[in-house]
């Protein structure tokens, strides 16, 4: 069974806590300035000239070369994205949300007793609409009895068994190849100009962590996500490993990003990218610092090509990943960039 996405109703921050049951820096400082003052235009030909390219080129060579009164030492260049809706497609409903009711029947068929129970019963029905009006406290059960009592490996792999198969319902592709070309480009630019990339998502970290690598050359430690507790144990043979408990540590969303960054790294970004109202504090968390910092937030408004939603700029409304008039307003007063997904960007997924 295969879960089409049509419950977009969902609320957020509910959905994220029950998400958090889940579990190249390049080597010479002058060839990395080489790089950002050579031909920079030709580092994001996925972009369309415009004010948001310029603020990205503008930033990195102002923060990569040494005669720069706005120069940042290596040690500093620290950017973070979030994930869903900034990297890749998070409409009509969260991937991973998505992974945990395709995982309900092999739970069942582990608890035969969850069968007749709700709200299980309502998501084995297959009845779209009737899983659009689950409760909060219906995902959580969801999410719980889907994402606990496994091994931090069993569910690596079981994540990495579901997005080698599982594809999108509007484009018929794996969800990890709904990335943003732009986007990608932008995560190489940077790493080619020596920042280190982190991903800052209000997913689960695990789940994140399982494709990272592999899709956005971002390596498991520098993913920060909603995080739960693990507990220390031995096999029958006396292996120790770790079981994913439903114990809170990090709700990776709102004020829980900055947060989350402080713990993970240490220091505040050098810039930050969003796209919703769940990232509004951790670009005020990056712009707060003294020197140069460049906050952007990508607005989808290409249905088209992807989806538009908002409420902001007359956008239709939405609950998963909302970027709000009072967001937009922000970002105008605070100087950050809003990007155009339908203006700035020249294609939207690597198979465009």
């Amino acid at each position: 069974m295969t879960f089409d996405a049509a419950a977009s109703g969902i609320d957020r921050r509910a959905l994220l806590r029950g998400l958090a049951l889940l579990p190249a820096v390049c080597g010479a400082l002058g060839s990395t300035a080489a790089l950002a003052q050579g031909t920079p235009g030709a580092a994001l030909p996925s972009w369309h000239d415009g004010a948001a390219k310029q603020a990205i080129l503008d930033f990195v060579r102002a923060t990569t070369d040494q005669g720069s009164a706005k120069f940042v030492p290596p040690e500093d260049r620290i950017a973070a994205f979030d994930q869903d809706g900034t990297l890749w497609v998070e409409h009509p409903l969260y991937s991973q949300v998505v992974y945990c009711l395709d995982r309900v029947p092999a739970v069942v068929a582990q608890k035969p007793e969850l069968k007749t129970v709700e709200p299980f019963k309502t998501v084995l029905s297959g009845n779209r609409e009737a899983m659009a009006k689950l409760s909060p406290h219906d995902l959580e059960t969801i999410l719980a009895a889907t994402l606990t009592g496994l091994s931090v490996e069993a569910f690596e792999a079981a994540a990495g068994r579901w997005l080698a198969t599982a594809k999108h319902p509007r484009w018929n592709r794996l969800y990890t190849e709904l990335v943003y070309q732009p986007m990608l480009e932008v995560l190489r630019y940077f790493r080619a100009n020596g920042y280190k990339t982190y991903i800052v998502s209000g997913g689960g970290q695990d789940f994140v962590r399982s494709y990272s690598q592999r899709v956005y050359g971002i390596p498991p430690e520098q993913v920060i996500g909603t995080a739960g507790g693990t507990r220390f144990g031995y096999d029958k043979n006396g292996k120790p490993f770790l079981t994913k408990e439903p114990k809170l540590l990090l709700n990776d969303d709102k004020a829980g990003k900055p947060e989350g960054i402080h713990l993970m790294i240490g220091r505040p970004p050098r810039a930050a990218f969003g796209n919703s109202d769940g990232d509004r504090e951790m670009l005020e968390y990056t712009g707060a610092g003294a020197g140069a910092r460049l906050m952007m937030l990508v607005l989808h408004d290409d249905a088209q090509r992807e989806y538009a939603y908002g409420p902001a700029r007359g956008l239709p409304a939405t609950k998963v990943g909302a970027f709000t008039p009072a967001l937009d307003a922000e970002a105008k007063q605070n100087g950050w960039t809003v990007i155009s997904m339908k203006n700035d960007w020249t294609r939207v997924f690597p198979f465009d």
